[in-house]
Parts: C-alpha cells; structure tokens; sequence
C-alpha cells in the first residue's frame, strides 16, 4: 500500500476506533501516545536524578548504602499519577507501565550519576499476587526504561520468598518488621560484581526496597542504585 494509503487507512480507523489520552480523554493523533502533551507537563517533576542527597537518598541514609538513588515524580492523592498507577496495579492497564518506564527511563538516560548502572532489577512481586495481576508491574517499568535507556533487565534474578500484607495502612515501624526475610537472591551470578538498579513503582517508607536491596548488597562485589516513578514524601 502506498504511503498516502496508510495515511487514509490509519485516519479510516482513527475515526472509528479512537485512540484517546488515559489522563483528560482528549483524542491523541498517534496510537503510541499514551498521554496528550498537555497531560504529561501535569506530571510534578522532582529534579533528583542529577542532585546528590535529595529526598529519596536521604530516605535511605543509615539503612542502605546505595550510590544514588530518585523518583522522577511527586505523588500524591487524587492526582493523574496515582490515577495512571491504579491502571497499572489494579486495572490491568499494561501500557500505563511501559509509557511510565519511559518516562523514567529519560530521566536515567540524561544523568550523569547513573551512567555506570550495568543492570536493572525490578522489585519482585509475590508469586500468587503476579499470577493473580498477571504481571509485575516493576518489570514492565523495566521493560519501558529499556526502550529509552539500553540495559539488561534482571527479571529473575530475585525472588520474594514470603507472602506479604499491603503495606498501605501501616507505619514505617511496622512497613520495616514486615519485610524481614522477604527476598532471596535467585541468580547470584548476574549480579556478581555488576551496578544493579532496583525499580519499583512508588517509594514512601523504602522499607520494601530496603528490604529487597539488603539481599542484593549481599551478593559480591555488587554495588546499588535506586529508581522510582514516584516520592510521596513521607
């Protein structure tokens, strides 16, 4: 088919199958926008990848010793990132995942203190509630940084040994004690002497991280980072 062909058939099915912005509904020209420009510039940056001893960092001073650690948004309730991350965790929506690994993955590709990262990891979700999802939402954040930022994704490296309850409604006491003895290192081999980034979707206590990244520390010679889609700041 000619070029002027698919334009006619691309805007054929455009009008009958519209493809639409996840964030305000409004009609998005290219299938493979997942949000209007207008909805993307509502997303609160934070500014950490290229700053030393920003929140996330400090988050974790004292607890894990990373090299760097940052989100690359602000979250909070009733606002469009909790809105995209209930799509991914909750409704299925895989695309949600891909486009905000994206997102992340930009903001890695353009700092300097993550440029020795040789690997990402994602967080291990439990293996009853990754059947039950379908997916783990921390692999496809990996798998849309990878589109932006060319690096291997780990996706067995780690395991969750434990069954978990939600970490929602308790405190950073409670998020901590648990979380004890939730990981295990799969395949020690891959992570061997190697800079791991551990990703995971939202950090509020890190307690889960803290949790995740203690096993992998433990492997030789490695070394960790730390990145998220969002801070909520508490």
């Amino acid at each position: 088919m000619t070029s002027s062909g698919n334009k006619w058939l691309s805007s054929l099915l455009h009008l009958f199958y519209p493809h639409n912005c996840e964030g305000c509904g409004s009609a998005l020209v290219s299938d493979a926008q997942f949000l209007c420009t207008r909805c993307i510039h509502r997303l609160p940056t934070t500014g950490f990848f290229d700053k030393q001893g920003n929140p996330v960092e400090k988050t974790f001073y004292g607890r894990l010793s990373l090299h760097h650690a940052a989100a690359v948004y602000y979250f909070t309730k009733a606002s469009l990132l909790q809105h995209l991350l209930v799509q991914l965790k909750y409704k299925g929506n895989r695309e949600a995942g891909y486009f905000l690994g994206r997102m992340l993955g930009h903001a890695l590709s353009k700092a300097e203190r993550f440029k020795e990262v040789e690997a990402l990891v994602p967080l291990p979700l439990n293996p009853k509630k990754e059947f039950i999802r379908g997916y783990n939402q921390s692999f496809l954040l990996c798998e849309g940084i990878r589109e932006i930022w060319k690096k291997p994704v780990l996706a067995n490296a780690m395991t969750r040994v434990r069954f978990t309850e939600t970490q929602t409604h308790r405190n950073r006491l409670d998020r901590w004690q648990n979380m004890e003895n939730v990981f295990a290192v799969t395949q020690p081999e891959s992570l061997t002497n190697r800079h791991i980034l551990l990703v995971d979707d939202v950090i509020t206590t890190g307690a889960t991280l803290e949790a995740c990244g203690s096993s992998i520390l433990q492997v030789p010679g490695s070394r960790l980072s730390v990145a998220a889609v969002g801070y909520t700041g508490s």
